[in-house]
């Protein structure tokens, strides 16, 4: 899941001042945000992206939770902790809500990208990035992969991908995918 989550998410990351969708970001800003994005993805430093990376990723992100939980730091979870955790979501749950209400949008998204299957586009992702088929992504391989991306993305072919260029690639994958296109800001 982390994999293809970072190969759709590079040009969006690309852009200065990390990830304005509003910036116009060029073809060497993407290159060097995914040689950065694949070092730090690449967890065993191994020079390829591979299931032993999203295994060293996904122990570390149960670690981190494990800590946020843990609040006396005695390495076990309390009920206390427990019950403390599930009010503390619950509010931001609620502050979330509030917010949206505010904000004028009523619907609630869940998570983006999953389509109600679990790991979203990550088998898609990963089975386009590896070209040679041995189950793992080089550092090439990436870089060609994103590159295609923000190619397709660029339109005009000036090396520079805008925001209206970005939107309208979005509405044409959820063209393809059959999906209606989001709506105005505001509606």
């Amino acid at each position: 899941m982390t994999l293809g989550a970072a190969l759709i998410a590079v040009p969006v990351l690309a852009a200065p001042g990390g990830g304005d969708r509003n910036a116009v970001q060029t073809r060497a800003e993407v290159q060097t945000t995914a040689t950065e994005m694949f070092a730090k993805l690449d967890a065993n430093k191994d020079g390829k992206l591979d299931g032993s990376d999203r295994a060293a990723k996904r122990a570390e992100m149960q670690e981190k939770k494990f800590a946020r939980l843990d609040a006396d730091g005695d390495g076990s979870i309390s009920k206390a902790e427990w019950d403390q955790h599930g009010a503390d979501r619950a509010a931001k749950r609620g502050e979330r809500r509030t917010e949206a209400g505010e904000a004028g949008k009523g619907k609630r998204h869940g998570i983006r990208g999953h389509h109600g299957k679990r790991g979203g586009h990550h088998g898609m992702m990963m089975g386009k990035a590896d070209t040679d088929g041995d189950k793992a992504i080089s550092q090439a391989e990436f870089q060609t992969a994103v590159l295609a991306r923000f190619d397709a993305a660029d339109a005009n072919k000036d090396g520079q991908v805008t925001p209206e260029e970005r939107k309208a690639q979005r509405g044409a994958w959820r063209a393809k995918r059959g999906a209606a296109p989001a709506a105005p800001a505001g509606e």
